[in-house]
C-alpha cells in the first residue's frame, strides 16, 4: 500500500523515511542503500571535508541506482564554497543543521535543490520558515549525537513545529528506531521520520565494529547528553549543542566539570594519549535513547522496507481500535 505523504511526494520516494546525515558515518554506501530501499539517503558530510567527499561521492554514484539523495552539513562548520561544490553533484536536497543556515539557503534553492533545515527549538523553527525551507526536521533531545542543550522531547516538540510550519512538511527526529516510531511521527502530523542511531547499526555504516556492537548491546539509560567529550577531543562544536553518547571512561571522570576540563590542557592531552593507546574509542559512541530497540546489523535497504512495513502495521492496528 505504501505511506504517501508530502515528503514522499516532494522527493518521489516510496517511504516517509530519511537517513540522518551523520557526520562521517553516513557515507556513500549507506546513503545509496537507504535511497535504494525507498527512503531518502542523506550523505553525512559534516564540515564538507573534500577528501572525504572525494572518496564517498563516487560510491554513492555507483551504488545509488539513480535514486534521489541529498547531503547534510553542519551550518556552523562550513562556508559558501563547501555548499557550492556539493551542489555541483546535483543532490536532490541539502540539509543544514546546527547554526544559522541563512548564508547558504538562497544558494541551495537557487540551484534547484530542496532545502531541508533541522531545528532544535522554536526560534530555529521560525527562522527555517522565514528562510523558505522546503522541509523542516524537528529534532527532539532523545536523538543521538548533537542536539539542543536545552531542547524539548520529540513527542511535544514535533506537533508544535508542525503547526508553526504548516504547510511545510516536517520530519520528526529523535528517539525513533523502529516502525512504531515512524507511525508515531505520522500521527503527530509529521510527513515522515529522520533516523540516525538505527542506521548507525547497519551493514553499510562507517562505524568501527566496536561501536556497532555497543549500539546493539546498549540501553537508553546508558546514554547521556554532555559536552565533556567535545571539550576533551578539542572539538569546536558550539556550546549550545551537546551530544548524546553511550558511556565513556573520560566522561565518568569529568561529568559536571566542563569548565574545569576546558581550562586543563593536560587532561585533554591525556584523552588524546588514551585514544592513541587504544584505551578509549577514537570517537564518542553517539547513540539515542531508542537504542534498546536495536538488536541487529541489517543491510540498510532491507531495513527501510522493514521500518515502513512496521509503520503501516502499527497504523492499521491503531485504526482498528
Amino acid at each position: 500500500m505504501g505511506l504517501s505523504t508530502a515528503f514522499t511526494e516532494l522527493f518521489g520516494v516510496e517511504h516517509p523515511i530519511a537517513l540522518a546525515p551523520m557526520g562521517g558515518s553516513a557515507g556513500g554506501a549507506l546513503t545509496a542503500a537507504v535511497s535504494r530501499g525507498g527512503g531518502l539517503g542523506l550523505l553525512g558530510s559534516g564540515n564538507g571535508d573534500q577528501d572525504w567527499l572525494a572518496r564517498e561521492l563516487p560510491i554513492l554514484a555507483d551504488e545509488g541506482a539513480g535514486k534521489p539523495w541529498g547531503i547534510g552539513f553542519q551550518s556552523w562548520a562550513i562556508d559558501d564554497g563547501v555548499v557550492a561544490r556539493a551542489l555541483e553533484h546535483d543532490p536532490a536536497a541539502v540539509m543544514l543543521s546546527f547554526g544559522d543556515p541563512g548564508p547558504f539557503a538562497e544558494r541551495v534553492r537557487g540551484a534547484g535543490a530542496s532545502l531541508i533545515l533541522q531545528v532544535t527549538d522554536l526560534e530555529e523553527a521560525r527562522r527555517a520558515v522565514d528562510l523558505g525551507a522546503d522541509v523542516i526536521v524537528a529534532q527532539g533531545t532523545e536523538a543521538g549525537g548533537h542536539g539542543a542543550r536545552h531542547g524539548r522531547s520529540t513527542l511535544p516538540f514535533v506537533p508544535v513545529v508542525v503547526d508553526l510550519a504548516a504547510p511545510v512538511p516536517v520530519l520528526a527526529a529523535g528517539g525513533i528506531a523502529d516502525g512504531r516510531g515512524v507511525a508515531a511521527a505520522l500521527a503527530l502530523g509529521a510527513a515522515g521520520a529522520l533516523l540516525g542511531t538505527r542506521f548507525q547499526a547497519t551493514a553499510e555504516a562507517l562505524v568501527a565494529p566496536a561501536t556497532a556492537r555497543a549500539i546493539v548491546e546498549g540501553r537508553g539509560e546508558d546514554t547521556e547528553r554532555n559536552r565533556v567529550l567535545d571539550i576533551a577531543r578539542g572539538s569546536r562544536w558550539p556550546a549550545k549543542y551537546t551530544a548524546r553518547t553511550l558511556g565513556h571512561p573520560f566522561l565518568d571522570g569529568w561529568r559536571g566539570r566542563e569548565d574545569e576540563l576546558a581550562a586543563a590542557p593536560h587532561a585533554r592531552r591525556e584523552y588524546q594519549e588514551a585514544v592513541a593507546r587504544g584505551e578509549i574509542p577514537a570517537l564518542p559512541q553517539w547513540a539515542g535513547e531508542a537504542v534498546d530497540l536495536i538488536d541487529d546489523l541489517p543491510p540498510a535497504a532491507e531495513l527501510v522496507g522493514t521500518l515502513a512495513a512496521q509503520a503501516e502495521a502499527a497504523l492499521a492496528r491503531a485504526g482498528r481500535r
